[in-house]
């Protein structure tokens, strides 16, 4: 396997209560994240969404999908949610929400190794288009993010 760490900060003039519902709810997130092809709930988890089990496919700009599931294994409402991901990929996913004045950030923490082994072996080689990739997924998400709440995403 090959690790990963990826760290990805957005920044939008909108509260944090707006925002919260909407990258908890992740069954939508292809209604405006290019990118986030399919959500699957398996488990819904508890009343906060603790234990909830996702399969998520993604397709990127590299003509590739990935398949993965992720079980939230804790949440603090308005400020955190952490995922376990298992499957194509495996690893630990946070995000941390804060607001300052006017001004929420979201800053997502992806800490996760491959497990098809065609990308490990291309890994050597591979690993700047790999992180490319990953950016560009994340852009997608954060312009369809602003483009939801009508506010720009802050560079």
């Amino acid at each position: 396997m090959t690790d990963y760490h990826f760290v990805t900060i957005w920044k939008y003039a909108a509260p944090v209560e707006k925002i919260w519902p909407i990258l908890n709810d992740a069954e939508k997130w292809p209604s405006w994240w290019k990118g986030v092809r399919k959500v699957e709930t398996l488990q819904p988890g508890d009343a906060n969404g603790i234990g909830r089990l996702q399969r998520f496919t993604w397709r990127s700009q590299l003509p590739y999908n990935l398949v993965f599931d992720t079980r939230v294994v804790r949440v603090v409402p308005l400020k955190e949610i952490e995922g376990e991901a298992s499957g194509e990929l495996t690893g630990k996913g946070v995000w941390h929400l804060s607001q300052a004045g006017s001004i929420t950030t979201m800053q997502y923490n992806w800490d996760i190794a491959t497990t098809k082994a065609w990308m490990n072996i291309l890994a050597p080689i591979a690993r700047p288009f790999f992180s490319w990739n990953h950016d560009v997924v994340m852009h997608w998400g954060g312009e369809g993010l602003a483009k939801l709440l009508g506010t720009p995403l802050i560079e």
